[in-house]
């Protein structure tokens, strides 16, 4: 893998940064993917020690913004062997009579769309090269249904369905596709999820030992360092105390 380009969205926080910390970290190459442009500029400084890292400031809610980046690309980063579609977000946590029209947008925009764009963007250059792998991070939410959750629940749900549609449609370029679905990790997920609110976000993983960001990085590293042939291609994980996105045993 040392050498190889690997472009990751939602790179500044949580699973994505950690992804690009233990990619540098075993000598792939990054370009980075985010909205918050002096988080970018942070770990681009931390990380070009290691690697060639290039950063790229854009909503992948926003089309003509992510081809236009992706097609500006400087030569040394033209081809890219990996593709993280990480960037993804839950806003509120409402039964569904109650819920916000404007947080149903901005889920549907990030998960499903923004994914599919970012994946229009790279794809052609994979299938040029007969050669890639694409990462989409999906959830166990994509898996099951639980109160409350209902269009983040449909969000993820077409996240599974994408990824796939994706490997049935690739199959034959040489391209492998798959799916890392986290259950319950401690990021900066729920704080967005309620709105900056630090006191229900941090009652989220009290009482347990949730997964950690680094424990999906390494998850992630895991699947595209198996022998080119080998496919991983849906691939959920949990915590020991998680055993359902409702059964949880904390203490």
């Amino acid at each position: 893998m040392k050498g190889k380009t690997a472009f990751i969205t939602g790179a500044t926080s949580g699973i994505g940064k950690a992804t690009a910390t233990h990619f540098a970290a075993n000598g792939i190459n990054l370009i980075l993917c985010g909205r918050r442009q002096d988080r970018l500029d942070a770990l681009q400084a931390a990380l070009r020690r290691h690697v060639k890292v290039h950063t790229l400031n854009f909503d992948v809610r926003n089309k003509e913004a992510v081809q236009q980046a992706i097609a500006g690309l400087p030569e040394d980063f033209q081809q890219i062997d990996i593709l993280i579609n990480n960037a993804g977000n839950a806003h509120g946590l409402d039964p569904i009579q109650d819920g916000s029209t404007e947080d149903w947008d901005a889920m549907l925009d990030i998960n499903v769309k923004g994914l599919l764009y970012v994946s229009d963007a790279i794809i052609p250059k994979m299938i040029r090269a007969n050669s890639g792998h694409i990462i989409n991070i999906g959830s166990t939410a994509g898996k099951e249904v639980y109160p409350k959750g209902n269009v983040y629940c449909a969000s993820k749900h077409a996240v599974d369905a994408i990824n796939q549609g994706m490997r049935l449609d690739l199959n034959g370029y040489n391209i492998r596709v798959g799916a890392v679905n986290p259950g319950m990790v401690e990021t900066e997920f729920s704080e967005v999820r309620f709105k900056g609110d630090a006191d229900k976000a941090g009652k989220v993983y009290q009482g347990f030992k949730p997964l950690q960001a680094e424990d999906v990085a390494d998850i992630i590293h895991f699947v595209v360092t198996r022998p080119y042939h080998v496919n991983i291609a849906d691939l959920v994980v949990m915590s020991v105390d998680q055993a359902s996105s409702t059964v949880v045993n904390k203490k």
